[in-house]
């Protein structure tokens, strides 16, 4: 299977990337040139794990009948300081609301979703450090 995307040049720092069905502006920040008219790559990268994780943790709890009132997947990404700056580490903290959750099964689901089918932690999992909190907000 091949996955191709385009991404082509507005003009000063900004791109525009065709995804699907779906169209980004990925632009820099001021300070750099850009005009902030979208997000930076790199906290795109942020935003890929997160919705590939919280999609597979979601239906991994549905086909558990796991019902949740709340559910967000925040991503701490730390970043090495010279240059290419690239991250050396992310933590996802999966944050779950709702009444009697039972942790054995959300930390199945966790864990199903990190070690057997999210593709973005996989490879990114071959670049950096990657770890994970489970957190029960009531």
């Amino acid at each position: 299977m091949k996955e191709t995307i385009n991404v082509n040049w507005l003009k000063g720092m900004a791109f525009e990337a065709q995804v699907g069905e779906q169209k980004i502006i990925i632009d820099a920040a001021e300070k750099v040139g850009g005009k902030g008219r979208g997000p930076q790559p790199k906290p795109l990268m942020m935003v890929s794990i997160a919705g590939c994780t919280g999609m597979d943790v979601i239906s991994i709890l549905n086909k558990m009948r796991v019902e949740v009132d709340k559910f967000n997947v925040r991503v701490e990404g730390e970043l090495t300081e010279e240059h290419p700056k690239h991250f050396s580490k992310m933590t996802i903290i999966y944050e779950f609301w709702g009444k009697d959750l039972p942790m054995n099964k959300i930390e199945k689901a966790v864990n199903l979703s990190q070690d057997r089918y999210c593709g973005v932690s996989f490879n990114y999992r071959k670049s950096f450090e990657l770890a994970h909190e489970i957190k029960i907000m009531n």
